[in-house]
């Protein structure tokens, strides 16, 4: 199939980190926009992609994009799309829908159009009046932004925040691609301590132990794209296998979550083995109060409670302050930290080297990032972690 235009879609905030991934996947011809990064290439890089993008929300095949203020130039502009090289005959295609600060704001309206307008070219195509929808899945996209409207399929089906591992709930969680996003953004390496005191059911720790090991996040999860016809299995197959063998399972990892929490810690250890990480990743109950190690150059990256609730505010403040009493101290260490609370560096003692605006849900938080000493090399110091 000729080239294809994907976007992966990204929550405000971690564009940048989105596409230095796909740089690193090997897509160099990115553009970068709020809330998405463009790419062109191939069908083997919508397996590839959803496979390795561990930051993104979803991929995104790109069918068209053109200026619309009435629905008469919403459907001809859809119809004239090449929808009939994309969607089998048997297409189950549902259409969804936004708009944004333009003419057409009834959501409903043009999906019923984007719907009909499809219809219409499968008929003059395919040569029936009546389609069964029975077939794989191409679930499509009308999205009006100031008048401009991008029509996508998604190749992703769930978001790629479902990894399939964290299948129970705790208490406020982090979304997979945050937390895989904060450590990623963060100086942590293979070779150093990683700690998690806030923990809860284990996401940012199991997410650093997939980045340690090079485990690809998508690995064991089914995506849309997988029942397209026009994506050969084969295609799956290779990619799985090539990451399989890009995996590093047996790299050994330095990775402690704690909480004060036991049940979510039992949660987190479930999910840590529904992962394939549970031989790398220790957690245990600790007040991060009582936080103290003699381990030298580690990292911790934490959600914390964020106080959101009026009522929440002392008590969170106060833990903010416990925080500062038992991070300042380690004086080799490097500390991440997401808030959306905007006093967090008073509380906590020490303002932050640098701050990064970023999303979680529809919360906007800063990442609040205090950077050590850089480790020495193994050879220099004998104070260093073995």
């Amino acid at each position: 199939m000729a080239k294809l235009e994907l976007i992966a879609t990204a929550a405000f905030g971690l564009e940048a980190v989105v596409a230095h991934e796909l740089k690193q996947l090997g897509y160099n011809n990115t553009k970068v926009e709020n809330g998405r990064v463009t790419f062109v290439a191939n069908e083997q890089a919508i397996c590839h992609t959803n496979l390795w993008l561990r930051s993104a929300e979803r991929v995104l095949l790109k069918v068209g994009e053109f200026k619309a203020t009435t629905f008469e130039e919403l459907f001809q502009q859809t119809k004239a799309l090449p929808w009939t090289e994309l969607l089998p005959v048997d297409a189950n295609f549902p259409v969804e829908g936004k708009s944004i600060k333009s003419k057409l704001f009834s959501v409903s309206d043009c999906q019923a159009i984007v719907k009909k307008a499809i219809v219409e070219k499968m008929k003059e195509v395919y040569g029936l009046e009546w389609f069964t929808e029975t077939g794989p899945k191409f679930t499509v996209e009308v999205a009006l932004l100031k008048d401009v409207v991008t029509l996508t399929i998604d190749t992703s089906g769930a978001g790629l925040h479902k990894r399939g591992y964290r299948k129970l709930t705790g208490k406020a969680p982090i979304k997979e691609t945050l937390a895989a996003a904060m450590v990623m953004l963060s100086y942590w390496n293979a070779d150093r301590i990683l700690l998690d005191p806030l923990c809860g059911t284990g996401t940012i720790p199991i997410e650093a132990a997939l980045i340690g090991q090079n485990i690809a996040p998508g690995l064991t999860r089914n995506f849309a794209a997988e029942e397209w016809p026009w994506i050969p299995k084969k295609i799956w197959q290779e990619q799985r296998r090539a990451a399989h063998k890009e995996a590093r399972y047996d790299l050994p990892l330095k990775i402690i979550g704690s909480d004060i929490d036991k049940e979510a810690l039992s949660m987190a250890r479930y999910h840590a083995g529904e992962a394939g990480v549970d031989e790398f990743v220790s957690f245990q109950p600790m007040d991060v109060a009582n936080l103290s190690t003699k381990k030298k150059y580690g990292c911790i990256i934490c959600n914390p409670p964020y106080g959101e609730r009026l009522k929440e505010r002392p008590e969170v403040e106060l833990l903010y302050q416990q925080m500062g009493k038992a991070f300042l101290p380690l004086d080799t260490w490097s500390y991440y930290i997401i808030t959306s609370n905007t006093d967090f560096e008073k509380h906590f003692g020490k303002k932050a080297d640098k701050k990064r605006k970023v999303y979680n849900g529809r919360i906007r938080c800063d990442y609040y990032q205090y950077f050590g000493p850089r480790p020495p090399k193994r050879n220099e110091s004998p104070e260093q972690d073995k």
